[in-house]
Order: structure tokens, then sequence, then C-alpha cells
């Protein structure tokens, strides 16, 4: 999967919006004003991706996949980097963005919730 299609599908995600909010041209994913995804630019010869995970599958998907590794520049307990490159099957990484904007929107309040799908 490479950088342009999964940036695709950061955005068909209900209420999602593209910034770049840093002094670096990182493109930040967010729905209801909060990072769910971001596209990495600190090694430009391997592309990936940081995705939030659950605290209680992030260590094992880490030890499980040689492509995910701990989150680049955010909390290790939250965040994987997702290299694009490697193993990782294009509907494994589509699931694992789908569980980084879900983690994300179902800590929105209903009301937030509510206006993103509507």
């Amino acid at each position: 999967m490479n950088k342009e299609k999964v940036r695709e599908y950061f955005l068909s995600k209900p209420g999602a919006t593209e910034e770049k909010p840093f002094n670096i041209p990182v493109p930040v994913f967010k729905v209801g004003n909060k990072i769910f995804g971001l596209i990495n630019i600190h090694e430009p010869d391997r592309p990936s991706i940081n995705l939030k995970h659950s605290k209680d599958k992030i260590h094992e998907l880490r030890s499980v996949f040689k492509d995910i590794k701990p989150g680049y520049h955010m909390n290790k307990d939250n965040w994987n980097t997702v290299y694009l490159d490697g193993d990782l099957e294009e509907d494994f990484i589509k699931e694992l963005i789908d569980i980084s904007y879900d983690l994300v929107f179902s800590s929105l309040s209903k009301k937030k919730q509510k206006e993103i799908m509507n």
C-alpha cells in the first residue's frame, strides 16, 4: 500500500480531515479534532504511518509483525508505526487504520459523534 492510497483511505472515514499542524510537512488525519493517523516523513526511503491501537493488544502486534514498531515521536503505549513497504497486506493495514479511527471516534462526545455521522 502506498502513501497516496493510505491518504485516500484516511480521508474516506466519516468526518476525517487532513492538516499539517507541525513545522514540518507531516500529513495529520483527524476526526473531531483528534488525531487518528499520520503519514511519516522521517524515513523518506521507507514509507510508514502512525496509528493508535488498544493498549491491551499493542505490544502483541509488535511482537508478531516485524513491520509494526513503537510509534515514532508518539506515546509508545498508544501508538504504532506501521511500515507500508513490508509484508503487511493492504487489507490488514486498512483494518489497523479502522481500529485507530474507531478508538478516536469512540472517545468523542456523543454529541460530536452524532454531528459527524449526520
